[in-house]
């Protein structure tokens, strides 16, 4: 049976990656953005890829009634899905107090709360039919003390631990895939241009390496993916160092 795919964030970034990798692979495809335009055109790439057919549902995540219609396509029990991937998200500068606090609190929404909500959705679904793969796109920061969007990402991370081992037992795994900085066009919507986020070369990932490994952590049952083995290591130092030194390294870049 073909396995149906929702991915949030669908429109750009390693959203769309996560797309072109499931519809070469015959996935049905649910894509979530705002940006209908750009979605039909991902669409069609998508159908002429091999997906076993394309939705488009364009939707705000920020809004609550965009929340509600992806809710709604999720406890659809005549449409299953089978994976979900919360790949919505921007980032902020990393001065707090000089940021407007509304968009903090929709920053905040949007990494926290919508994710928390799309997952409650398709669990049900998912544990009755005992299958079912979710996929958080969260981040290295999720380690590193590095303003609200770090906070954000660690707690994607500490719920897909716990979530990823509770329900493993009942068919459904979760996974929080924890990318270091990766090319898309995430920095550009920060307004940077390619090389103005002061992070060295050997740092930076492809997205289609991240994707590819972070499919094959979830295929695994594994509850945190951190692509590549330079991120591993970073990773694993950075839990284990001080405050004061991981805060200072990871106020580089952008």
């Amino acid at each position: 049976m073909t396995t149906t795919s929702l991915i949030t964030g669908a429109s750009s970034g390693l959203g769309a990656e996560y797309a072109r990798q499931l519809a070469r692979r015959g996935d049905h495809l649910v894509l979530v953005a705002r940006d209908a335009a750009r979605l039909e055109e991902l669409a069609a790439e998508l159908e002429s890829a091999g997906a076993g057919g394309v939705e488009v549902l364009s939707a705000d995540l920020s809004a609550p009634d965009g929340v509600a219609a992806v809710v709604g396509r999720l406890s659809d029990a005549a449409r299953p899905v089978d994976m979900l991937i919360n790949s919505a998200g921007f980032g902020l500068p990393l001065a707090f107090e000089q940021n407007d606090i509304e968009d903090e609190a929709r920053h905040l929404r949007l990494h926290v709360e919508v994710p928390m909500r799309l997952m409650h959705a398709a669990l049900p679904g998912m544990l009755q039919r005992r299958s079912g793969a979710i996929l958080n796109i969260s981040s290295a920061a999720a380690v590193m003390p590095r303003s609200t969007y770090a906070a954000a990402k660690s707690w994607q991370v500490m719920f897909s631990r716990w979530a990823g081992s509770h329900y493993r037992s009942r068919g459904v795994t979760v996974t929080a895939v924890c990318p270091g900085y990766t090319h898309t066009d995430f920095h550009a919507r920060l307004g940077l241009a390619k090389g103005e986020e002061g992070i060295p070369d050997w740092l930076w990932l492809e997205a289609p390496r991240v994707v590819e490994e972070s499919l094959r952590d979830a295929t695994r049952g594994k509850t945190v993916s951190v692509p590549s083995r330079r991120y591993k290591a970073i990773y694993t130092a950075a839990r284990l160092a001080p405050t004061g030194l991981m805060a200072r390294l990871a106020a580089r870049g952008r």
